[in-house]
């Protein structure tokens, strides 16, 4: 159970990333020499828009010639070799802001794997699952896996990141009447989208079979490529039943969250009237609500959806490994090998 409260640490490292990202982005923008112009009027003065110095900006001509002109701060800049390359560093950050987004949220479904996964592998449930599942995974995934981790984040975060500059290009070529410009920019991005959900769907289940074998990034994701694709009608159902049962959940969370908190805005609660803040435009904060909770409710419901998963990894790999005899006993729970069981002896009469 205290895998449900792993999202909360996964926030926290979120968090960190956004505030490094934000801090380093501040500082290299107001990295440089403090650029100081004159403001007035530009019909009036012809040295509007040029460059002054504040300390000897009132002994020069400009307050003579331009009544009421300033001198006021206008940008950072300069001409060093350092600022010449500012947007690099930019860029730069950006990079590393997606590898460290991408990289806590790899250690959290590698965590979440390893924890489910020491509780399908236990022969005897729950006799031989280990103490404080959650807490050794972690502790392995930080010691034995955190390259093979950093790698699988590398991958996506170059194609997140050429998604960006594909985005940049497209919102500057907007006023471009260049149509196979247009039109070979839009493939790339379907291209360039499709492949990142790909990538995505492949480093998840590569850090399951991490998180089981212990085995570096490439083995494990051809791993687990070619045992989803000899299993490939069920990855199907599987994915579209658990997708559509926790998107369920969470329009359920979300609408119960927008109910209470439509009636606690309108003052429709009779015991909290009085705390119940008076507000002439609610929908704001409702609707401010309504996406909060819904929020926070993906992140919680994704500790469900990565137990499916490392669930059913585990159970195709048990099905290949075993048979269900003495010398190779299956490790699945007996409520699940009761399903199967009845679907093998199904199976079996439907062939008689």
């Amino acid at each position: 159970m205290s895998t449900l409260f792993y999202p909360i640490i996964t926030f926290v490292l979120i968090a960190i990333c956004i505030s490094y990202w934000a801090v380093t982005a501040v500082f290299l923008a107001t990295s440089g020499e403090a650029v100081y112009k004159v403001m007035a009027n530009k019909s009036h003065c012809q040295y509007a828009g040029t460059v002054c110095t504040p300390e000897t900006f009132n002994t020069t001509n400009v307050t003579r010639l331009c009544p009421g002109a300033q001198c006021t701060f206008a940008l950072y800049g300069g001409e060093s070799f350092y600022y010449q390359y500012i947007l690099i560093f930019q860029l730069c950050n950006v990079f590393v802001f997606l590898w460290l987004v991408n990289f806590s949220i790899a250690l959290g479904q590698c965590t979440l794997a390893g924890a489910f996964a020491s509780y399908y592998w236990a022969f005897k449930k729950p006799a031989d699952i280990p103490a404080c599942p959650l807490f050794s995974s972690f502790g392995r995934a930080i010691r034995y896996h955190t390259g093979s981790l950093a790698f699988g984040s590398l991958i996506l975060a170059l194609v997140q990141f050429i998604r960006i500059i594909l985005e940049y290009l497209d919102h500057k070529l907007k006023a471009s009447q260049n149509s196979f410009a247009k039109f070979l920019l839009c493939c790339l991005k379907c291209c360039f989208w499709c492949l990142e959900k790909f990538i995505k769907f492949i480093n998840r289940n590569a850090y399951i079979m991490i998180a089981i074998y212990g085995k570096n990034f490439c083995t494990s994701a051809k791993d687990a490529f070619f045992l989803l694709m000899r299993n490939v009608v069920r990855v199907a159902v599987l994915d579209k039943v658990t997708d559509f049962l926790l998107f369920l959940g969470k329009i359920l969370v979300a609408g119960s969250v927008g109910v209470l908190a439509f009636f606690f805005f309108t003052r429709k609660i009779p015991v909290i009237t009085d705390e119940a803040p008076a507000l002439n435009y609610y929908w704001v904060p409702l609707l401010t609500v309504i996406i909060g909770s819904y929020l926070i409710a993906h992140g919680f419901f994704s500790v469900y959806a990565m137990c499916v998963d490392t669930l059913f990894l585990c159970f195709c790999e048990d099905l290949e490994r075993n048979n269900g005899s003495a010398s190779k006993p299956y490790y699945m729970s007996p409520e699940l090998h009761r399903i199967l069981r009845k679907k093998e002896l199904g199976s079996k009469k439907a062939k008689r």
